[in-house]
């Protein structure tokens, strides 16, 4: 969109304005703070240019204006200048993303901190590495009411549990044998191309089909798929949203934390911004889902050893600080990774195959 040199400063001011004091801004005020020696009158001319164009709106109870989701989006894409860290919080995110912690604990403190330094809510997505990691060992277990306990280990020796419910009561020869099918079969398989192979399976089974090759993939299926959305996003500081008026409202932060909850819609959005790479904001409706229309989500992608393996970002309002959350968000996430790296070299180090 083409703005002339006066209606680009009265729009910048207007909004970044906004965002620090969330009331409609007039006229008067918007022709003092623009630095712009304009009179009050040519003022309410270009912000009507700029209400018509789709950028302001004015809120019924007030004569001044606010920006819309276009006018948000003008503002991050061509008008917003990114304001780098301060010392301070710079090393605060260094010392509290030290290498030294196992991943579980660099998560979770990298969703803390986010929410902590933008005084917003911070959301992280655990590692997704299963191209990279490789399948180990299956067992099945017999539970009562048709239910068995899958645990699946991978190569770097972690323990998956998974309880399934199953059609009927299997025999534990019948469970030793499905197990022992898969394992000879997938032993050192990447868990990706597990899956993979198990959709193919479950299609192309016939009728001539070894039973308890049925069985083995029907259940290995079953407990691949069942992933908890809890196990694989952390949420911290949705308590900050409260202190927002346009998000005070008790059906909104109901909703909205039935959706941190929940969790699934987030990590749908996560996934697209892994999949897409770099910064990415989503303002309002841009999300897609009717939850976030108040809201705006900023995330960056983080690597582990030169691997996108995951993706973090921040949840607030639409007049959030855009200029410092991308910064705090783009640094956070490349600390995350290296701090994941780092621990991930030291593993192999410390290995005892090497």
């Amino acid at each position: 969109m083409s703005l002339d040199a006066r209606a680009e400063i009265l729009l910048k001011t207007l909004i970044e304005r906004y965002i620090a004091e969330g009331q409609p801004v007039g006229s008067r005020t918007l022709a003092r703070q623009a630095g712009l020696d304009l009179s009050s009158a040519t003022v309410r001319n270009v912000m009507a240019d700029l209400e018509e164009l789709g950028l302001l709106r004015s809120p019924h109870t007030s004569s001044g204006r606010i920006p819309t989701e276009r006018g948000y989006r003008v503002f991050v894409d061509t008008l917003m200048r990114v304001k780098p860290l301060t010392l301070d919080e710079l090393q605060k995110l260094e010392h509290d993303l030290l290498a030294n912690q196992d991943p579980q604990h660099l998560i979770e403190n990298a969703s803390h901190l986010l929410s902590e330094v933008c005084k917003l809510t911070g959301i992280v997505m655990m590692p997704r590495r299963e191209d990279q990691l490789a399948f180990r060992h299956i067992d099945f277990v017999n539970l009562s009411g048709h239910r068995v306990l899958v645990i699946l280990v991978t190569q770097d020796a972690q323990v998956h549990n998974r309880i399934i419910q199953v059609d009927r009561e299997y025999s534990p020869a019948e469970l030793v044998q499905s197990a022992n099918y898969f394992n000879e079969t997938y032993a050192g398989v990447s868990m990706g191309d597990v899956k993979r192979a198990l959709l193919k399976e479950i299609q192309e089974a016939s009728d001539d089909m070894q039973r308890i090759m049925q069985v083995a993939a029907n259940m290995a299926r079953e407990a691949l798929s069942s992933e908890d959305p809890s196990d694989e996003l952390v949420v911290r500081g949705e308590s900050n949203l409260m202190d927002f008026p346009e998000l005070g409202d008790v059906r909104k932060l109901r909703k909205l934390f039935d959706a941190f909850s929940a969790k699934r819609d987030l990590l749908h959005l996560l996934d697209q911004s892994m999949r897409t790479g770099g910064i990415k904001i989503f303002i309002g409706s841009e999300s897609g889902y009717d939850v976030l229309a108040d809201c705006s989500l900023v995330t960056a992608p983080y690597s582990a050893d030169g691997r996108v393996v995951g993706t973090l970002g921040v949840i607030g309002p639409t007049r959030m600080a855009y200029e410092q959350v991308i910064s705090i968000v783009d640094i956070t996430a490349r600390l995350l990774g290296g701090a994941l790296s780092s621990n991930e070299r030291a593993g192999r180090l410390d290995s005892p195959n090497r």
